[in-house]
């Protein structure tokens, strides 16, 4: 079938990467084109620990999007375009000579424990939220540099331009440093409100803002890839296209939601993003009370969201039981979790004791047993504390987000990987009370290529994206029941949350 347009989409994450094809076709039977995803790729993204600092291996990152192009033209696909998605916050430091100063750190590398709260101390939260618009997190691209600036880093001080995880992944591809707006509102650097970078505050911390370059918005074209590239994988010069390169954004556009009407949306990952999107930052000092980020979106959006510690608890026990060779696939763990018995134990799936990587078993039971709970023993108590305790904290934060927005949501749309987990997606609808839809699985991929559509001029425009969206992929709707006994479970969650 005679294709409209074939893209190729990188989605990475902090486990693992992928590259996808996506091909419109043309009109079907119902008159609408429709959006086919096919994976090509897939590869580890390990965290690797040097002399006391945890970074990321981006030069094992870049060869696996080289063996992804390569492969994508000897199976026979011909794109035109390709993007790349990540998480936020991380970056790469340029010389004036645009090389690379050293491995970019990884986001929960110790170097920034305590700076949040010594920035706290200094400048003042409201202060800094009213600047920043974003959630207090310890890894934020403002406490990473700080960080640096504090230990008087040599790499800092040689600087000469900053790019963002997937800006910098671009630039080896194409030789073209840019800044992609909405990993640009990832920073605490960036003014949401006056839509410009932060430099008054660069100056008092000590972070030079000659590394900044004016953000530009997805779906403009980058560059191709340079002749280099192209000889070395014996491949035609395709175009980057900036596309919501944080990951969330990305995802954010792909979900399927009804025309004209505000709607709330959980992306379900190793972390879990709740929120809604909105025309403009809401920066108000309710917002920053309850703990919630005004980040950039595509299609000049902002995403009022609040970011929830997510399946990264769960992936980090069923990893210590494999190492203990106790061998189990998620699927497994969720029948345990099912057969469990229903809320014997709840945790604060945000309570900073779940932040770091090891020993998460233990720190669950310790959990437990200081807050007079019985203690989670088997896999499947365990999986099963965690699973209805996030459902109980995407509850708290959905209702704290109508008192912000003054908007009751029908109900939520879940998308991302995490959806695969069916009993979560029952136990969120029963939860909220409300209806819960899944898909598309493939979010941030998706809504990455959506943009590449867009700047190919085959999608006018966000809504119209979206409904492709909704032409292409199923959605499955869950109905929520036992109310009274989740009222019960979600008194003893909030008196948990409030500690």
């Amino acid at each position: 079938m005679e294709k409209l347009a074939t893209v190729l989409a990188f989605d990475l994450g902090a486990g693992s990467g992928r590259a996808l094809i996506g091909e419109l076709l043309p009109e079907g039977p119902d008159g609408a084109p429709k959006l086919a995803v096919t994976e090509i790729h897939r590869f580890p993204n390990h965290a690797i620990a040097v002399n006391g600092h945890l970074h990321w291996d981006i030069l094992r990152l870049l060869h696996e999007l080289k063996a992804a192009i390569r492969k994508a033209f000897q199976e026979g696909y011909r794109p035109q375009t390709f993007g790349i998605d990540t998480w936020g916050v991380d970056f790469g430091l340029l010389d004036a000579g645009g090389e690379l100063l050293g491995n970019p750190y990884h986001y929960r590398d110790p170097q920034t424990e305590g700076v949040a709260e010594e920035l706290i101390a200094r400048f003042g939260k409201e202060s800094l939220y009213e600047q920043g618009g974003l959630q207090f997190m310890p890894f934020n691209t403002i406490n990473q540099l700080f960080a640096m600036s504090k230990a008087a880093s040599p790499k800092l001080a040689a600087a000469d331009t900053l790019l963002l995880t997937p800006d910098l992944l671009a630039y080896f591809l194409t030789g073209k440093k840019v800044c992609e707006f909405t990993m640009a509102t990832t920073t605490q650097l960036y003014r949401p409100k006056e839509q410009a970078w932060n430099t008054e505050l660069m100056e008092k911390l000590g972070i030079p803002s000659r590394l900044f370059l004016e953000p530009i918005h997805p779906g403009r074209t980058i560059g191709p890839l340079t002749p280099e590239v192209c000889e070395e994988l014996d491949v035609p010069a395709i175009e980057a296209v900036a596309v919501g390169t944080h990951d969330t954004e990305s995802a954010v556009a792909a979900v399927p939601a009804k025309e004209g009407e505000p709607f709330a949306y959980l992306v379900c990952g190793t972390w879990s993003l709740l929120g809604t999107e909105l025309a403009q930052p809401l920066v108000t000092p309710e917002a920053m009370a309850l703990d919630f980020s005004n980040e950039g979106g595509v299609g000049g959006t902002y995403q009022l969201l609040k970011n929830i510690m997510g399946l990264w608890i769960l992936q980090e026990c069923k990893r210590e039981w494999e190492e203990q060779g106790r061998d189990v696939s998620y699927a497994e763990l969720v029948a345990l979790a099912e057969r469990a018995e229903p809320f014997r134990s709840l945790i604060n799936p945000d309570d900073p004791t779940f932040y770091a990587p090891a020993g998460m078993v233990d720190r669950i039971r310790a959990y437990c047993r200081e807050t007079a709970q019985p203690v989670p023993e088997s896999m499947g108590e365990t999986a099963r504390c965690v699973l209805e305790s996030l459902a109980l904290r995407y509850r708290q934060a959905l209702e704290q987000m109508e008192e912000l927005t003054g908007h009751a949501y029908e109900g939520l749309h879940m998308v991302g990987g995490g959806i695969q987990n069916k009993l979560l997606c029952r136990l969120t609808a029963d939860a909220i009370g409300r209806r819960v839809w899944t898909g598309p699985v493939e979010a941030s991929a998706i809504g990455n290529m959506l943009m590449q559509l867009v700047a190919l001029g085959q999608c006018s425009n966000l809504q119209v994206a979206r409904r492709l969206v909704a032409a292409s992929f199923p959605v499955e709707a869950y109905e929520p029941s036992g109310a009274a006994e989740w009222d019960r479970a979600y008194e003893a969650f909030k008196q948990l949350a409030a500690r």
